[in-house]
């Protein structure tokens, strides 16, 4: 397939420095197809445990007598935290390895849930969903994840490497949804959570294949070589561009995930079927999620978002404004799935067209903290619209014409000369 012309500055691949600058972490000690399995088990644990958060909002707003906002504050304030956090994560990760991140990223994520669990007050309850989760998804979910799959990966095969890794994130919101669903009919939504931190904390283990040998000190890049990575992708059209996108991709995923089962059981539905709405949308998601990143190595990224931002805007039209049904709801579930994080291995799969792997987890998490900003948004303005409004009526429409500007967004979005891969420090 051609390369398109450029349409911003040099790749960051190309900065000068005093010596040749290799990549950061080595490769790791493990196998890539290790390293693709136990990189797929942990997205699918830490994305799936957040992704059932929303069947939390109405027994939690209940018991304690709170607002359906204040809960959808602490998801949003959670949400920011994680998007604020993840580029120092990021660039954590490609100088130290991702393993090392994913253990501290762990323990974070169980003590939020644990607080979560019980919590006294408001601001407990904040602090534990909003800032202590958000804290532990920084280090352990794809941004991350993703940088340490594309560095062990041949580049013809990045692609559809990063989309088995997310078709794995699927899997997991699969059988999380039933699993905490169950949960909280055999033990309440305190024990359920207490339940999900212990899954959670597996991912310890499973993060050793992950770890990467840091390079020789002797030859590693200049501190200041980071900040000139941001920089210049910051003033890169397409990356302008792509992290705009994302932006909307995490209003929608976030709002979907945390309203749509109370706005189910507004419509009269059984409050089991949002969850199975969930569930729907995590298994479809797995073909999804796959059928990107292979796609995604076949044919032009940026026109791939395009289309499925497109989608998404006639997909959730036609859901919120014609007579809910469980069969329609369930049908949106599936076919919604086909694009839910179909979106992850297309982005992070443009950032290595433009810029290379050194930096990508880096990068990964910059364009993520823009997906995190609309989550922010997407999660906290479907509870302040309902609670003012009385329906979820504005927050579908929202979504709806951001949908529409972000499949603009990404037509222009131009695919420069792949960055140089870096060698890599031999183990």
């Amino acid at each position: 397939m051609s390369r398109e012309p450029l349409d911003a500055p040099m790749p960051i691949a190309s900065l000068p420095t005093k010596r040749e600058p290799p990549m950061t972490v080595a490769e790791t000690r493990r196998s890539p197809v290790a390293i693709l399995v136990t990189a797929s088990i942990i997205l699918a644990i830490s994305l799936g445990v957040r992704h059932a958060f929303g069947l939390f909002l109405q027994p939690v707003s209940m018991n304690a007598g709170w607002g359906r906002e204040v809960f959808a504050f602490a998801i949003a304030l959670q949400n920011l935290v994680w998007g604020a956090a993840q580029p120092f994560a990021g660039m954590a990760a490609d100088r130290i390895g991702a393993g090392k991140m994913i253990v501290a990223g762990t323990v974070l994520y169980v003590a939020g849930l644990l607080v979560m669990a019980q919590p006294h007050g408001q601001l407990s309850f904040v602090l534990g969903a909003g800032v202590l989760v958000g804290l532990g998804l920084s280090g352990t979910t794809y941004p991350l994840v993703l940088g340490a799959v594309s560095r062990a990966a041949r580049p013809e095969r990045r692609s559809v490497a990063l989309g088995i890794a997310m078709a794995g994130a699927a899997f997991g919101q699969f059988l999380m949804l039933p699993g905490a669903l169950i949960g909280i009919d055999l033990f309440g939504w305190s024990g359920a959570l207490i339940a999900l931190s212990v899954v959670t904390a597996t991912m310890i283990p499973l993060s050793l294949p992950l770890f990467e040998r840091p390079a020789d000190p002797a030859r590693t890049i200049e501190e200041t070589t980071a900040g000139a990575a941001i920089r210049m992708a910051l003033a890169h059209r397409g990356f302008q561009l792509l992290a705009l996108g994302f932006f909307v991709c995490g209003f929608q995923v976030v709002f979907i995930a945390t309203h749509l089962p109370a706005f189910l059981t507004d419509r009269g539905l059984p409050f089991d079927t949002g969850s199975t709405v969930l569930a729907l949308i995590g298994l479809f998601n797995i073909a999804g999620a796959y059928l990107a990143g292979l796609w995604g190595g076949r044919y032009r990224k940026p026109m791939l978002l395009a289309w499925l931002y497109l989608a998404r805007a006639v997909i959730i039209a036609a859901f919120a404004f014609l007579p809910v049904s469980a069969w329609s709801a369930y049908a949106f579930g599936a076919v919604m799935g086909l694009f839910w994080l179909s979106t992850a291995p297309l982005t992070n799969g443009t950032i290595s067209d433009l810029f290379g792997v050194r930096n990508m987890s880096m990068l990964g998490g910059v364009v993520f903290f823009a997906h995190q900003l609309g989550a922010f948004l997407g999660g906290w303005i479907g509870g302040v619209l309902y609670d003012r409004l009385g329906s979820y009526d504005g927050a579908w429409l929202l979504a709806i014409g951001l949908s529409l500007v972000a499949a603009l967004l990404n037509v222009p979005i131009k695919l420069d000369a792949p960055a140089a891969e870096p060698a890599k420090v031999p183990t």
